[in-house]
């Protein structure tokens, strides 16, 4: 027998054999890797929701913060040398802030330190919370 060319059909079958080898072996690999060969599935993780602070505690944590600086300060509106704005203030809570100061002074006088920077924190949180009592203020943004 001659080593000559094979048969035209026998080229076929043999390309065809090997088609469809190649198939199956890729058939078998996703078949295994999707019956849990690859790992347990499990449900995607979802982030945290972020967390986020209601205006009125807001308002109070930055407003008994200052107080409480000012206080330290010493004597004087400007005692910290910023302004309203500086301390990331709006107007409103610069109104707030001045009236908390003004019943922490006189807290300050007659019971001292300790007592002025637990008063400036109650009268922050009841002023800031009368102010957004009905959800956020209105009347612009530096309102």
């Amino acid at each position: 027998m001659g080593s000559g060319p094979a048969p035209r059909g026998a080229t076929a079958a043999r390309g065809a054999t090997a088609l469809l080898a190649a198939g199956l072996t890729a058939a078998t690999l996703s078949a295994t890797l999707l019956s849990g060969c690859a790992g347990p599935t499990r449900a995607p993780r979802t982030a945290p929701a972020p967390r986020t602070t209601p205006p009125q505690a807001l308002c109070a944590a930055l407003v008994t913060h200052w107080a409480q600086v000012v206080l330290d300060a010493g004597e004087g509106e400007d005692a910290t040398g910023l302004d309203y704005q500086s301390m990331g203030l709006s107007g409103d809570q610069n109104e707030i802030l001045r009236a908390v100061l003004e019943a922490a002074r006189a807290e300050q006088r007659t019971r001292g330190t300790a007592a002025a920077r637990e008063s400036a924190a109650r009268d922050a949180e009841a002023r800031c919370a009368e102010r957004h009592r009905s959800g956020t203020p209105t009347g612009g943004p530096w309102q």
